[in-house]
């Protein structure tokens, strides 16, 4: 009889919300032995639970349930297969990836174990940094941290794709960090041209203007983060991706001719000269207007933003000239100009210690 309730579809709307979420119930035993205690959250995938492991001593587990939709699913099998293959590459844990415990089904939803992690950097943010950003030591230690899980993903050839300070989880003393959600990430020889790949305030020029695209996309998106730590702002908070490359070059200068050429998107944004065609919508008619900007120069420093009006003792200021420096290695407009992760993890930000 019980076996019957199962495979009849319409018993499963008792546990699945029109969504296809699991209903978690506090107190429910999911796989025979992790007891739900806790909610952490819902996301576009799937919504995360807190368990403790009655096979492991009450260990404490974060579970991932995946809704029941077919795309869900595939997204969520896809994320299983990246997640084994980035653990298997560091058995040591050293890279600062999210670890998986275990996976299982669960009423037609798979359901990922992983280690428990509670708060993401834009908690974070907002807890300890509002507006004001975390101390440039807790932003060094992360950076290195992150330029480490870059260095993991490059060695497995894996792009992640959404890095952004709510991809990235951190243990409760705040120390070690770890890049979690792999459900936008591909293999880096499977990279699809498209405009929206990446989180809009994290997305990197080159996938704006489509052109192809490599690792350096997430080195892009690890930038905009950290600048973000440090400050606890947005670097381009852009509405749109026009509106991005405007507020990019803005602090950058003008993205190379050579590389708007490469772009299979460039006359979206850029006329037949390569000069900047700024889309804006008019405050008063709600209408566009495009203005055609022949010469583009940076008007924006980004040591004078990190700095605001803070006088910093000498120690940290010696810091924040060599974050600068960093980022702007780091956030070069033409990908191949970028600084390599291993010049990264060597660069005086990352190697001298406050």
């Amino acid at each position: 009889m019980i076996h019957e309730a199962t495979d009849n579809p319409h018993l499963t709307e008792n546990w699945d919300d029109q969504e296809g979420y699991y209903r978690v119930r506090i107190g429910e035993t999911l796989d025979r032995r992790y007891v739900v205690y806790g909610f952490t959250g819902q996301g576009v995938f799937s919504n995360v639970v807190r368990a403790r492991d009655e096979a492991r001593a009450k260990q404490d587990v974060a579970i991932k349930i995946i809704r029941n939709n077919e795309m869900m699913h595939k997204t969520g099998l896809k994320e299983l297969e990246f997640l084994k293959k980035l653990n298997d590459a560091d058995p040591e844990d050293k890279f600062h990836c999210l670890r998986l415990l275990r996976d299982f089904y669960h009423k037609n939803h798979l359901c990922l174990v992983f280690e428990p992690l509670s708060m993401n950097l834009r908690e974070v943010l907002k807890k300890y940094g509002r507006d004001v950003g975390l101390h440039v030591k807790a932003v060094r230690s992360y950076s290195q941290q992150l330029f480490l899980a870059l260095k993991l993903l490059k060695r497995c050839n894996i792009l992640h794709a959404d890095i952004k300070p709510d991809n990235i989880l951190v243990n409760s003393s705040k120390v070690v960090l770890k890049l979690c959600d792999f459900g936008s990430a591909s293999h880096s020889a499977d990279n699809d041209i498209t405009p929206y790949l990446v989180s809009r305030f994290y997305r990197a020029p080159e996938i704006i203007i489509g052109k192809g695209y490599d690792f350096a996309i997430d080195m892009w998106s690890v930038g905009c983060t950290i600048y973000e730590l440090y400050t606890g702002k947005i670097l381009y908070p852009g509405k749109t991706n026009n509106h991005m490359l405007k507020l990019m070059m803005d602090l950058k200068g003008k993205i190379p001719n050579k590389m708007i050429r490469k772009g299979m998107f460039k006359d979206q944004h850029f006329d037949p000269q390569c000069n900047f065609m700024y889309v804006e919508v008019d405050k008063v008619t709600q209408r566009e207007k495009v203005t055609v900007m022949t010469s583009i120069n940076a008007t924006r420093d980004l040591m004078a933003d990190m700095l605001g009006y803070s006088r910093l003792p000498e120690d940290q200021m010696r810091k924040l000239t060599q974050l600068s420096d960093f980022l702007h290695k780091v956030l070069m407009l033409d990908p191949s100009k970028r600084i390599s992760i291993n010049q990264a993890l060597t660069h005086p930000f990352i190697q001298e210690k406050i």
